[in-house]
């Protein structure tokens, strides 16, 4: 699957840019995301690389037969009507793995929204685990890891440079997206 994944990608006019390395376990924060392509772009990416990331998605995505379909590649049903806490599951999820990663859309939403959800960095907190900055740059036909970050514990510093590292990435429908 992986040289199947880079040769689609390549035909489709993508390069790939992998600079943050290997980690056994990260929270990979994946910005702008304007459009549901941004999910097929990542999952195509992450497969080329070798690697395997499990994801996040609303519950409603999880019904017959694409539910298993969705469960089969790394996909975590949320149901985003009751409280209970992600990052807590997340956190245990790290800490009874060697080897696991997560990848989270911090908008939340396809729509513009610049207030972004933080459960992304709660959960890389709280596992104690870097966050890898992904991006898929329609502009540019780049997808790819740039960093690892090391969250420092301060949230508005960290929230700030990890929003000013996707200033210039630039989604599907740019008019979605906002920092």
């Amino acid at each position: 699957m992986k040289k199947i994944s880079a040769w689609i990608l390549h035909q489709l006019g993508w390069t790939l840019i992998n600079n943050a390395g290997d980690v056994a376990k990260c929270v990979i924060c994946v910005a702008p995301h304007t459009s549901n392509w941004d999910f097929v772009i990542g999952k195509l990416y992450y497969t080329a690389l070798g690697k395997n990331a499990s994801f996040l998605m609303k519950k409603e995505w999880f019904i017959f037969p694409l539910g298993v379909f969705f469960r089969k590649i790394g996909g975590v049903p949320v149901d985003r009507s009751k409280k209970t806490s992600i990052t807590d599951q997340m956190a245990h999820k790290f800490q009874e793995s060697d080897n696991f990663k997560i990848a989270v859309t911090p908008e939340g939403t396809r729509k513009r929204n610049p207030d972004w959800k933080k459960g992304f960095y709660y959960i890389a907190i709280k596992a104690n685990v870097p966050i890898q900055l992904a991006y898929i740059d329609y502009a540019k036909k780049e997808v790819g890891i740039q960093e690892t970050f090391y969250p420092t514990g301060n949230e508005q510093h960290d929230i700030n440079y990890i929003k000013n590292f996707y200033k210039d990435k630039i989604g599907k429908k740019p008019e979605n997206f906002a920092i």
